[in-house]
């Protein structure tokens, strides 16, 4: 038979428990936030097959979680000036604008707040720059074939945005 716990020690774990998330029993009102960012697919056609430079960060585990590079757009910005930035500041690359992708949004929490955020993506080309994991927001940088980047990305409306860009480069051959 369990050990029967003192009254105390229940109620303060049900006190504990009913504060951690809501204010009497009511759920507690997160302030909402719109955020827009700007990246995109860069590619290098300088090879016999096209490449993509894809980037890394670390999940909550540890894990490494591949992406594309994007990021906030500044005051002033374009969304296309900021996915250039982005881009050569995770990645190293100096890209181009071809095309708009395309936009995801999607909801997060982060402190203390519920996130709106949408995420303006293009189609760049290599223009310039070496590849580098210098920022210090990335894990790696890595040229992968365009073909191998559906499978190396982590979130499936990234995939789709690859997925377009090989229709796009196809009917732009």
């Amino acid at each position: 038979m369990p050990p029967v716990l003192p009254w105390r020690l229940v109620y303060s774990g049900r006190v504990a428990e009913q504060r951690k998330g809501t204010r009497r029993g009511h759920p507690r009102r997160r302030r909402t936030v719109e955020e827009t960012s700007a990246g995109g697919l860069v590619i290098d056609r300088s090879t016999d097959e096209d490449r993509a430079a894809l980037i890394a960060r670390r999940d909550r585990r540890g894990r490494l979680v591949w992406s594309l590079p994007k990021g906030h757009v500044e005051p002033g910005e374009t969304q296309e000036q900021a996915a250039v930035r982005e881009v050569e500041e995770e990645t190293g690359i100096l890209g181009r604008v071809l095309a708009p992708l395309g936009t995801i949004d999607f909801w997060f929490v982060a402190d203390d707040r519920r996130v709106h955020k949408t995420v303006h993506h293009f189609l760049l080309e290599r223009a310039g720059g070496e590849l580098s994991d210098a920022d210090i927001e990335v894990a790696e940088v890595e040229w992968v074939s365009l073909s191998d980047a559906h499978g190396r990305l982590a979130f499936p409306d990234e995939r789709e945005l690859v997925e377009k860009a090989v229709r796009l480069l196809a009917e732009s051959a």
